[in-house]
């Protein structure tokens, strides 16, 4: 069978395509547990941002494919439903699959008949999709696929959940990466893939849609299988991998014996970049962070969510963020202090102290946000991360959080299309959506513009290169008057709005969502202005807000 996988263009704001541009991991292990007699094409559109229409168009015609799957995440449901659309106008017959994060935790926004959407699969693929590509190859009733939602001439059936895989037993393939058909992955100049070495987490951070997606739990591949999946991607020429495990520190040993399995296989002349958690890197950094240096890693995307107590409560991030036992009093006493210690400023110290950066995510705008609480955040950032990855709580299907911002009535944008974490749809207590954004935006390009004599030292040749590029990005709707203060930065924030709304338009093809007021509302389409200017005025400061205390304040 000739089946076609396809990931979304639409990419986020803290990852441009001129410096990064990386490959969806789960499409390529779809692919590579199928089984190996079906051709199967992957095509991460990314790569084609400029080019959307004419490459599914290309792709579809050259493959002639029997089954398109799409992997789409909330913020990318209406490009979705475009190319849906276009595949289906190029070969009606052709079986259309959608899953990922958005069809798994909101599937009703998948079944109306107008989007002709075929199969739903829910929750992780590699097993689902194997076991339906099996069934339409023999012609075989779906009934008894577990994870699936599909179409019949009776409505959308749905059948039982499925159980997250014990990765343990090596039900998982590696991924086929062969079956890539677009070239161009890059993360400043050098290629790069993406691996996994686990699956979950057992935090229930209120924004996060892992828990609702695959449950409190955490499964690890085997190490030896790890090094396999590297060398693969390096032989096929990576030169920088990112690991995609949701929490890999929450096994610090297993981690650490990683690091030296990469040193020992002779594959840390790679650029690794990894997710982690505060407080293990602030517990077991003495001992874990030689360890990855050695081995290669570069870039530590840190969750520190948050510097204030409150927020992080609000996140259901305190513990991930709690530094255990007595550390040393941050009073510089050198005696046990007692009590709960944030971790973030020991986690920060212990990887710049051995040559890592440290990405910073945070989450401003809270519900009971103020001025003073927003600043205090990005006052950190400015001071103490190297490379600002700062978000706004986004509603997304199945969050805890989602259910106590629509309570208090802070949801402000009901398109899912501006659902991408730098877009501001909630407001808080004190403070509205734009302001909010505005906030953030007026410093987080100032952070990433301080952060360039580092990026030279790395990556010379690259950022040399595509320096001005990366700066037209980064000061989107900044002018030489707005340069040179004769205009009010507000007005660069207006044009960097209307800027961004263009982007979000990948292919000139209609949407084929009904025009049905209730039905778009489910669909996450409403008809609020894609920004309006009158909305956005300054507001007044309001109270201080006071940070933890941390292992190490300044």
């Amino acid at each position: 069978m000739q089946i076609l996988l396809l990931s979304m263009p639409d990419s986020f704001e803290h990852t441009p395509t001129v410096a990064v541009r990386m490959p969806n991991g789960a499409l390529a292990s779809l692919a590579g547990n199928v089984d190996p007699h079906h051709q199967v094409a992957i095509a991460d559109l990314i790569l084609a941002q400029s080019s959307v229409q004419s490459t599914v168009t290309r792709l579809m015609r050259e493959l002639r494919p029997e089954l398109v799957g799409l992997s789409v995440m909330t913020f990318q449901r209406g490009t979705a439903r475009r190319i849906i659309s276009l595949v289906k106008s190029i070969n009606p017959d052709v079986k259309v699959v959608v899953g990922g994060y958005d069809p798994s935790l909101a599937p009703e926004a998948w079944t109306h008949p107008a989007l002709v959407v075929d199969v739903i699969v829910r929750g992780e693929g590699d097993i689902t999709f194997r076991e339906l590509v099996r069934a339409v190859e023999h012609k075989q009733p779906l009934a008894g696929i577990d994870g699936l939602w599909y179409r019949t001439p009776d409505g959308m059936q749905r059948n039982l959940p499925r159980s997250v895989t014990t990765l343990e037993r090596g039900e998982i393939k590696l991924p086929r990466r062969a079956g890539r058909v677009l070239s161009g992955y890059t993360y400043m100049g050098r290629p790069i893939d993406v691996i996994e070495t686990s699956r979950g987490c057992t935090f229930d951070c209120s924004f996060c849609s892992i828990i609702e997606m695959r449950g409190r739990n955490f499964h690890r591949l085997p190490i030896e299988r790890v090094i396999a999946d590297i060398r693969d991607a390096r032989d096929r020429g990576a030169r920088a991998m990112f690991i995609v495990d949701d929490n890999i520190t929450i096994d610090v040993p297993r981690f650490e014996a990683l690091c030296r399995a990469i040193v020992e296989a002779g594959l840390d002349d790679i650029h690794y970049l990894v997710q982690a958690m505060t407080a293990s890197i602030a517990q077991h950094g003495e001992t874990l962070a030689p360890l990855m240096r050695r081995a290669g890693f570069r870039y530590v995307f840190l969750g520190i969510e948050n510097i204030l107590e409150d927020d992080l409560a609000f996140l259901k991030a305190t513990a991930k963020n709690t530094r255990r036992g007595n550390p040393p009093s941050p009073t510089g006493s050198g005696e046990a202090s007692s009590g709960r210690q944030n971790a973030t400023m020991a986690a920060i110290d212990v990887l710049h102290r051995h040559g890592m950066y440290v990405v910073g995510g945070l989450i401003v705008g809270n519900p009971d946000d103020t001025r003073a609480a927003i600043d205090a955040n990005l006052s950190f950032a400015k001071k103490y991360v190297d490379w600002p990855y700062i978000q706004h709580p986004t509603p997304y299907p199945g969050t805890p959080m989602t259910k106590e911002f629509r309570d208090r009535g802070l949801i402000v944008n009901q398109r899912v299309d501006e659902y991408d974490g730098t877009s501001a749809v909630t407001r808080s207590a004190e403070l509205d959506a734009d302001e909010i954004e505005y906030l953030r935006w007026r410093a987080d390009r100032w952070m990433k513009l301080r952060h360039m004599p580092a990026a030279i030292r790395l990556y010379p040749r690259f950022v040399l290169t595509h320096a001005r590029r990366m700066m037209a990005h980064t000061f989107r709707g900044t002018t030489w008057r707005s340069a040179l203060g004769l205009e009010s930065s507000r007005e660069a924030f207006r044009r960097y709005k209307q800027i961004r709304a263009r982007e979000r338009r990948y292919l000139d093809w209609p949407d084929p969502a009904p025009a049905d007021p209730d039905v778009r509302l489910t669909l996450g389409i409403s008809q609020k202005p894609v920004y309006d200017l009158r909305q956005f005025n300054a507001q007044r400061p309001t109270s201080n807000a006071q940070p933890l205390p941390t292992s190490n304040s300044q």
